[in-house]
């Protein structure tokens, strides 16, 4: 049981990564550091399904590992 969850947690956190990843808005890296947030845009199409699945993904990341933690 104990390692069915850790890799479920490696795979959840490769999706989380990926997701954030594909999320990056804005030019380049100096946005990183504040710049290139002159206007502000909803999400709006495949930006909201990303953001919901990435959301999602992170709420089952913290289960999963509250469950891990006092699973023997």
């Amino acid at each position: 049981m104990k390692n069915f969850l850790l890799v479920l947690n490696i795979i959840l956190s490769a999706m989380i990564v990926v997701f954030i990843l594909i999320q990056g808005r804005g030019a380049g890296l100096g946005s990183a550091w504040g710049g290139g947030g002159e206007r502000f845009q909803t999400r709006r199409g495949i930006e909201k399904v990303v953001l919901m699945i990435t959301t999602i993904s992170i709420f089952v990341f913290f289960v999963v590992s509250l469950v891990n933690l006092f699973a023997k």
